[in-house]
């Protein structure tokens, strides 16, 4: 058990991230990774021995989270073995954000996080997920299209390096999106997030005059909700699991695809909560 621990630990901190952007919590993405090393403690052997550690510990992640039915409903409805969804409510964009979120959160999702994201080449990744490599890339195709249809959302970029923020500014537009503003510091980062109300941040930690993104953003929550997706060299000084942590986070030197793969993830979460939010203000309502 201790060679097994040894072997996993250095993985834990990123499957973490990785359970977090498929959840869209950070407590239920948290208690996912907790079951799994709970089952691998009572039992080592469910632990895959010809694989690699870190293909092997995500291997197990996905098994556990596939067994659930609700994390699997999309491809249940699409196979025909589950009747129509269950309206959730009078509100249209409530079952829209569901509709999208479902047809996301399963298998195709998960193959273009574990590349985009998580680094696995297609070949690991196909690995992790239990499939040939054919159908991998069947899954990507069929993530990057659901992907292309999300809905666009204007964006305060907050970066204090020029050349950084002009690819982040590149990869946003690319992807249909708009940039509202760039700011180097906490102070610009805040105003700009009062003035012009963004859809969506993404925030440097470390910024221009060494003050703290984290701090900006904390700032910013304080005056409204938003998804926010943080930018970092350092990862792991983050993810440590002392302190509240970000759900969405990206590495630097980021790889455009994760930029959109994340801000995906990010927008998709935001539309299903605010979603909720309106059903249980409309049923307390009622009341």
């Amino acid at each position: 058990m201790t060679n097994l621990a040894q072997a996993i630990l250095p993985h834990l901190p990123y499957l973490r991230r990785f359970a977090r952007s498929l959840s869209g919590r950070q407590d239920s993405g948290d208690a996912y990774v907790a079951s799994v090393l709970e089952t691998l403690i009572a039992d080592p052997s469910t632990f895959p021995s010809n694989m690699p550690p870190r293909e092997a510990l995500y291997n197990v992640f996905l098994r556990a989270w596939n067994a659930f039915p609700i994390n699997g409903r999309a491809e249940a409805r699409a196979s025909g073995l589950e009747g129509p969804a269950v309206d959730a409510g009078s509100d249209t964009k409530i079952r829209t954000a569901d509709s999208r979120l479902e047809a996301i959160a399963a298998l195709p999702r998960q193959a273009f996080l574990l590349v985009a994201m998580e680094g696995f080449t297609p070949a690991e990744a196909a690995s992790v997920i239990g499939v040939d490599t054919a159908k991998f890339a069947r899954l990507l195709d069929e993530a990057a299209r659901e992907i292309a249809e999300q809905v666009a959302t204007n964006i305060l970029i907050i970066e204090d390096e020029p050349l950084i923020a002009m690819d982040l500014e590149n990869v946003v537009t690319g992807i249909g999106h708009s940039v509202l503003g760039i700011a180097r510091t906490k102070d610009e980062a805040v105003a700009a997030f009062k003035s012009l109300r963004p859809g969506l941040v993404l925030a440097d930690i470390q910024l221009a005059d060494e003050s703290s993104g984290l701090d900006a953003v904390n700032d910013m929550l304080r005056e409204a909700e938003v998804p926010v997706i943080f930018i970092t060299a350092y990862p792991e000084q983050v993810l440590t699991g002392m302190r509240p942590e970000p759900t969405f986070l990206i590495p630097k030197p980021f790889k455009h695809e994760t930029v959109k793969a994340v801000i995906s993830q990010a927008l998709f979460f935001d539309m299903k909560a605010r979603g909720r939010s309106r059903a249980q203000m409309a049923g307390s309502t009622a009341r």
